[in-house]
């Protein structure tokens, strides 16, 4: 393909035109999505490889004045892609293997505690108040701020509040009251019921 075509993608893209760029996406996702599978053998994977080279092209279309071939530009960019994803992946590898080999007693013993620790913590919060329990759930496990609950349940903010500040205060006492929850678990406790 030649410059003509590069210089009539950069002027579709310049333009917004969707439709055009789709039919360009179609001409060759399949064909990239083949070359990128060699690499990280995995289709799901070589589908997001692909697609994000197509999304940067699509942001960044003033980089295609550069570009002397689309195609070869396309090749290259997917296959440069799939060898990072590979290279990244590699490394983490690499990385959690030598955690595992280098795993301690200790750090076993250290682990054990903190998931006990979790596990009894969310035993508890099962034996909240429905209300605040329900509140509770809502700020932690689905990550929503106090506004989005109190609309969400139309509640005023105040009383969603009230209710996470009752949760900790129950949870914090019923946790320390377990036999198993030593005083050196403490401070893991507390970053427990605030940051979990």
């Amino acid at each position: 393909m030649g410059k003509g075509t590069v210089e009539s993608l950069q002027l579709m893209l310049e333009k917004g035109n969707k439709k055009a760029f789709t039919d360009f996406y179609t001409q060759y996702f399949k064909r990239l999505l083949i070359e990128s599978d060699k690499y990280v053998k995995d289709i799901y994977v070589a589908e997001e490889v692909v697609q994000d080279v197509f999304l940067k092209i699509w942001e960044r279309s003033d980089d295609l004045t550069q570009i002397q071939s689309i195609k070869s530009y396309l090749y290259r960019s997917v296959i440069n892609a799939s060898i990072n994803y590979v290279n990244r992946q590699r490394n983490l590898e690499q990385h959690h293997q030598k955690i595992v080999d280098e795993f301690t007693e200790d750090q076993a013993d250290q682990l054990d505690e903190e998931n006990e620790l979790i596990v009894l913590l969310f035993d508890e919060i099962e034996k909240l108040p429905p209300k605040c329990k329900e509140i509770f759930k809502m700020n932690r496990f689905e990550r929503l701020k106090y506004r989005e609950i109190a609309l969400k349940l139309e509640l005023s903010e105040r009383t969603v509040e009230n209710h996470i500040a009752n949760a900790l205060k129950l949870l914090r006492e019923a946790m320390l009251k377990k036999r198993n929850v030593e005083i050196g678990s403490s401070t893991r406790l507390f970053q427990l019921l605030f940051f979990f």
